[in-house]
């Protein structure tokens, strides 16, 4: 499969939109996201501009979202890294202990999987991370549902360790989600 990984632009907004909406409809998003299809379908367009926008190249920083996007301009993946800092609110899992990126929001259309595109995402996401001049990330982490075993696969095998750590499901307080992370001094 032919593609090219590139940073979301501001005013594609409406790609971002469809592209979340097909991965929340996929078979195993109850446990790969924290939304639902119906929640996010309800959201409004300002909603998906405000995240487009936040997420582009010319964001904040803060935030990046990586597509694979097809010759034809068809969008096949996406991931998306957060910037988390100890000086920060949490917004999953425990707050952070160091400088470092999160990665969520991982989708490959079905058709796209097993070409290597959630590899060139992946590479995207912590190369952007290891890029970073301000802060200096110190790791890389993710969070994957305790039963999602074609993701937490993946991971491994991109390089990603179980740190030992656990969080309960929002949604789910009996599942746990698993963190994984790559150490600046493992990929940096």
């Amino acid at each position: 499969m032919d593609y090219e990984i590139r940073t979301i632009r501001a005013d594609e907004w409406e790609k971002v939109r469809e592209l979340r909406l097909a991965a929340l409809q996929d078979p195993v998003a109850n446990i790969a996201f924290l939304e639902t299809y119906e929640d996010a379908s309800a959201q409004p367009d300002s909603f998906w501009q405000g995240r487009a926008s936040g997420a582009a190249e010319t964001g904040d920083g803060r935030v990046r979202q990586f597509v694979a996007e097809t010759p034809d301009g068809r969008w096949v993946g996406s991931v998306s890294v957060l910037v988390e800092r100890p000086s920060d609110e949490v917004r999953f899992g425990d707050a952070a202990k160091v400088d470092q990126t999160h990665v969520v929001g991982v989708f490959v259309r079905p058709e796209a999987r097993g070409a290597g595109v959630t590899d060139a995402l992946f590479r995207a996401a912590v190369d952007w991370s290891w890029s970073l001049p301000e802060p200096a990330i110190e790791r890389v982490r993710l969070y994957v549902h305790e039963d999602n075993a074609r993701a937490a696969a993946f991971y491994r095998k991109f390089g990603f360790v179980a740190s030992g750590e656990t969080v309960p499901m929002p949604n789910d307080p009996s599942a746990r989600e698993v963190e994984y992370e790559i150490p600046r001094a493992v990929s940096g």
